[in-house]
């Protein structure tokens, strides 16, 4: 049986330090523990001046992480305890550290790349995606909200193509990745061992520089973006899919489709985090207002608990949201979400 300290591997090779999130049977996701290791581990090298640069990958074949451990969250949200908070802040901290990190940080964002492990990976200063990537935020198809700095890349991606993944919580391929800015580099997923190897004895930039044959993947969401823009640029949830409708568009019509199917709530609160975020001026103040929100979906809204338990838990993908339509989710019940958690309680970075 695999212990907690198995669920992350740690270790140096040459002068690269390498991060294996080792959950292959659950496509890596995200536990507390882990969170935890990791952080050690960027202390660690840090200031370790035989470490140049620091490589994130997962183990198996399914991907690089799946997120969370959503599991875990269901159960803390149905018993109203909040774990789960603690597990926030540690995961929000390391993002933000992520970001920051003083030596270059490589993410290989293989395979499966959804909430947590967008939160790993798309912070860093290197992120690399195959033609197995699928990147996704599906928080509103499971009552939540996106998190992990995620309203604040998906804000600043190309006119409104953060917005429509956000709301759909559309994956994405690697080209796409690249356009909505949650990604920099390309490598089919075959030369990954080498590049792994080639880091041992050189630093990225000059690694990346031997593998700069490989041919450019697809961008369908660049064909999208007149209709994308335009509909996302609505001021609500509601006019977005009048505008999805009018389009008279097959693929806007999907879309429609796909947000009907989401939580209500969600889709007005990650909404209303997107154009936040896009006036906040940094990384950091994004991570705090997603701690007030996430803090609020775990102690008072109850489309998490449905949410999880339709996609995870019984699966029978028949979620039965609280509001059921948009129409019903009052502007004072989204603002609920962005209030101020009290003295002590919220998330800060110094």
């Amino acid at each position: 049986m695999k212990t907690e300290d198995d669920t992350v591997q740690i270790g140096t090779e040459g002068c690269t330090g390498l991060i294996t999130l080792n959950r292959p049977e659950a496509i890596n996701a995200l536990t507390h523990p882990m969170v935890l290791r990791i952080g050690e581990a960027l202390t660690a090298w840090e200031h370790d001046p035989a470490v140049r640069q620091v490589l994130l990958r997962g183990a198996g074949e399914r991907g690089l992480c799946a997120g969370g451990d959503i599991r875990a969250i269901h159960a803390d949200a149905k018993a109203g305890t909040t774990g789960s908070l603690a597990f926030w802040r540690d995961e929000y901290r390391l993002n933000a550290r992520i970001a920051r990190y003083p030596k270059p940080y490589i993410a290989l964002m293989d395979g499966i790349v959804m909430g947590g492990g967008v939160g790993l990976s798309a912070h860093g200063g290197v992120r690399i995606v195959t033609e197995r990537s699928r990147v996704a935020m599906p928080e509103t198809g499971i009552g939540f909200v996106p998190d992990v700095g995620s309203t604040y890349l998906l804000s600043r991606a190309p006119g409104e193509l953060g917005t429509h993944l956000a709301l759909t919580g559309t994956a994405v391929g690697p080209g796409d990745a690249v356009l909505c800015g949650l990604a920099d580099h390309y490598l089919p997923s075959d030369w990954l061992e080498e590049f792994t190897r080639e880091l041992t004895f050189a630093p990225v930039d000059e690694v990346l520089g031997k593998f700069d044959g490989a041919t450019a993947p697809a961008v369908p969401l660049a064909a999208e973006r007149e209709w994308i823009d335009h509909c996302y640029a609505a001021d609500t949830v509601e006019e977005i899919h009048q505008r999805l409708l009018a389009t008279g568009l097959p693929a806007a019509r999907e879309a429609s489709q796909t947000l009907h199917a989401k939580s209500p709530t969600s889709l007005k609160v990650t909404l209303a985090a997107l154009r936040r975020a896009r006036a906040l001026d940094s990384l950091e103040r994004v991570l705090e207002q997603e701690y007030r929100v996430s803090s609020a979906a775990l102690s008072s809204a109850p489309d998490l608990v449905e949410g999880i338990r339709a996609q995870v838990i019984d699966k029978d993908r028949r979620p039965r949201w609280n509001p059921a339509a948009l129409v019903q989710v009052r502007a004072a019940s989204v603002e609920r979400f962005f209030a101020p958690l009290g003295e002590g309680s919220e998330l800060t970075f110094s």
